[in-house]
């Protein structure tokens, strides 16, 4: 697999989308787009039961946002644009009235841990770090924030976003309530996603959609407040501090892009 893409298919009830990037699964403002429309046209799909949300590939399941287009950004309007992808994603997820399972298989940065955050109930295997490295380049945790904050507490999220080169385990991760469940192998978190799939299917549908809203009611500003964040980092990414960082991370070998904001 060597391009970016974002495919989907509905077998019986489940939509599966998948999203690909050969950088490390990373989201450049392209795949972020096209995420957040195939979330979007897949709730409103009625022969949709619930959808399956996972990364291609064996290794990382979201590097984060793209170090090429982070420093290609040459004013705030184009900034803010780009972070609005992150926006887009996760309210996208926010207002989808289907249940979104996650599936996370290895390693995820910034922005991947911000639409891991997003799933309604998300499976992990042991392999599935995370980090919230935005502050690392200058930027900030700001776009993903409220989804990381709602999902695992004030403390949690501080650490995360303080501690912005350190990994967390996978573990730990659930322990704080990103992931519902962890397995040693991708082949057991499969089976068991299969097996939770076919409980799902047979929950009533409009029970489903209201449980939907009830769990992220208090969130209905979003709209607003995630491109308030994403016109934040977009300025941010402008600075002599970031653009240096984020060469300095570039020349490195580890992720081959990074963060969001």
């Amino acid at each position: 697999m060597s391009e970016a893409y974002v495919k989907h298919n509905t077998t019986d009830g489940i939509c599966t989308i998948e999203f690909f990037h050969p950088q490390s699964n990373s989201l450049p403002g392209a795949v972020l787009n096209q995420l957040a429309e195939t979330i979007t046209a897949a709730g409103k799909e009625e022969q949709v039961l619930a959808i399956l949300l996972k990364s291609g590939g064996d290794r990382a399941f979201c590097a984060g946002a793209s170090f090429d287009e982070l420093i290609a950004i040459e004013n705030e309007a184009a900034g803010k644009e780009f972070f609005s992808g992150f926006a887009k994603v996760i309210n996208a997820m926010r207002t989808c009235p289907k249940f979104i399972i996650g599936r996370v298989q290895g390693k995820t940065v910034g922005g991947g841990v911000g639409v891991a955050s997003s799933m309604d109930y998300c499976f992990a295997t042991q392999y599935a770090s995370i980090k919230l490295s935005e502050l690392a380049v200058g930027i900030g945790p700001f776009v993903v924030g409220p989804a990381v904050e709602r999902k695992v507490g004030k403390a949690a999220f501080n650490a995360l976003a303080i501690d912005a080169t350190g990994w967390r385990d996978a573990e730990w991760a659930k322990q704080q309530g990103m992931y519902s469940e962890v397995f040693e192998s991708v082949e057991d978190m499969d089976e068991a996603i299969g097996a939770f799939l076919e409980k799902v299917k047979t929950f009533n549908p409009e029970a489903m959609a209201e449980m939907k809203r009830i769990f992220w009611r208090g969130t209905e500003d979003w709209d607003t407040l995630l491109m308030e964040r994403a016109a934040t980092s977009g300025k941010l990414v402008l600075s002599d501090f970031t653009r240096n960082a984020i060469n300095k991370f570039k020349s490195k070998s580890e992720p081959h892009s990074s963060n969001e904001a």
